[in-house]
């Protein structure tokens, strides 16, 4: 039984992602579908002149746990790196699987501690992390790219 998955604090989370939006104008975009479960999540991003997230817009089309991760996403984004976005991406998976305990490496990612028994959610968790590293990733080196 996955009841205690959706629990209100998932719930609240997901939504609490109503009424988020597109960026026009985004410096890069990246679209995300899980082959698992269908979600997808589509993650805008601009960045500021030091190379951080200034900006995030997203669409999520989603389960309860796709649009909580998309929400903590948006909620905590901004004034990171593409570094930190991929490394936060790479901590979740590792939480996820168990392999790392510690849930300090996003405000709010705790709340994905009973997943972990259940790797079929895994994916729609990781999803807006994972959109969010490669569209930060694609703006850096786009950036880069100009300035070559």
């Amino acid at each position: 039984m996955t009841a205690h998955l959706y629990n209100r604090d998932i719930l609240r989370l997901a939504t609490s992602l109503a009424g988020q939006q597109r960026l026009v104008g985004a410096d890069a975009t990246s679209d995300k579908r899980s082959p698992t479960c269908g979600s997808r999540v589509i993650v805008d991003v601009a960045l500021d002149d030091m190379g951080r997230i200034a900006e995030v817009g997203m669409e999520a089309h989603a389960c309860a746990l796709g649009q909580a991760s998309a929400a903590l996403v948006a909620a905590d984004a901004c004034g990171r790196s593409a570094e930190d976005v991929g490394a936060a991406r790479d901590a979740l998976r590792g939480f996820l699987a168990g392999e790392k305990a510690e849930a300090d490496f996003w405000p709010g990612i705790e709340v994905f501690a009973a997943a972990r028994d259940y790797p079929a959610r895994h994916p729609s968790i990781l999803l807006a992390f994972e959109a969010l590293a490669e569209a930060a990733g694609a703006a850096l080196a786009a950036r880069k790219g100009e300035a070559a």
